[in-house]
């Protein structure tokens, strides 16, 4: 950078911060920036690249303590002042050195020229870099500021009961050694766990990657998940729909409930357990069991008989018929 954008370049605007911000929000508001605009994430795109130098740019000015105390200094005693190429105007080197002469009565002795350049830190063949001006940079491209750390991608597979309830387990990293990975309550079949700075370091004593453990959950005979709601179906018999009965439902990890089928039932209806499904920090789901009525397959005489018996005694309503009036209309 030359020294001519000290002037122009307004870094605190450009991460749109204060200028009395505090190191902890510089690098928060830096780091969400940089993933913002990041090229590997922004591929092809000239605008996010060009934004991406520009946010480097002035962190790596503004996170350097006595870079940050100079670009203040000279933004503040350069006030409408530019290096020009030319001596008439406002604005000239001379606005400049009568700032650092003024000490010597006015006076400019090469002793100025060397605070000025100094304060630059201005060396030959020297460009913009992550320290001071002049010193190498690390960052994408030499765009300056620190390289993020890579992620690493892991990968489990838990049980339906784990992935309800929660539970703490150990994994072996890329480099053979375990680490554990609490998995949360609730957590679902393709979720991601990030386990932040415990990936690769960064080349350039930057950010440190994550862990990010990718989630497969192995299905259950019995439930099914909704949201926070447990699925549940449930077999009964054709007279305890029809005439009502009180049933049992089995429960996730824990004791049978009992429910009441009011007379009547149709299959597919589902009934409602309060606070028996997923336990979580954002709430409580409920256990849904769907009524579905089981035809026997196989009846003796006896049964057979009271079931014609029973059929030459029903309502003689089709219950297909509002199908059917449906599908014409």
């Amino acid at each position: 950078m030359a020294s001519q954008d000290w002037f122009d370049k307004d870094f605190y605007k450009t991460l749109g911060v204060s200028k009395d911000v505090s190191d902890a929000d510089l690098k928060k508001t830096y780091r969400k920036l940089a993933r913002k605009y990041h090229p590997d994430s922004n591929a092809g795109d000239a605008s996010a690249e060009a934004k991406f130098k520009e946010v480097s740019e002035a962190y790596s000015v503004l996170s350097d303590k006595e870079q940050r105390a100079e670009y203040d200094q000279i933004r503040a005693m350069g006030s409408g002042a530019r290096f020009t190429a030319g001596g008439q105007g406002a604005g000239g080197f001379e606005d400049v050195f009568s700032r650092f002469g003024g000490a010597r009565g006015g006076r400019t002795e090469s002793a100025d020229f060397d605070d000025i350049f100094a304060m630059f830190n201005q060396q030959q063949g020297g460009g913009f870099g992550s320290g001071r001006f002049g010193q190498s940079t690390g960052g994408f491209r030499g765009y300056g500021g620190p390289q993020r750390g890579a992620d690493v991608t892991a990968r489990t597979t838990i049980d339906f009961l784990t992935a309800t309830k929660g539970e703490t387990i150990t994994l072996q990293g890329e480099d053979g050694k375990p680490f554990k990975v609490k998995i949360p309550a609730g957590v679902s079949d393709g979720q991601k766990i990030r386990l932040r700075g415990r990936g690769r370091p960064s080349p350039d004593g930057g950010e440190t990657g994550d862990i990010v453990v990718q989630v497969a959950v192995r299905p259950h005979p019995v439930f099914t998940r909704d949201g926070l709601n447990l699925r549940v179906t449930v077999p009964v018999t054709f007279t305890e729909a029809a005439l009502g009965a009180t049933i049992e439902v089995p429960t996730l990890g824990g004791d049978p409930v009992k429910l009441r089928v009011a007379p009547g039932t149709p299959s597919g209806r589902v009934l409602r357990v309060k606070g028996r499904g997923v336990e979580t920090a954002k709430g409580t789901g409920d256990l849904l069991a769907e009524v579905q009525i089981a035809v026997p397959s196989h009846l003796d005489e006896r049964a057979r008989e009271a079931l014609e018996q029973f059929q030459q005694l029903e309502p003689k309503e089709n219950p297909r018929a509002d199908l059917m009036s449906k599908a014409r209309g």
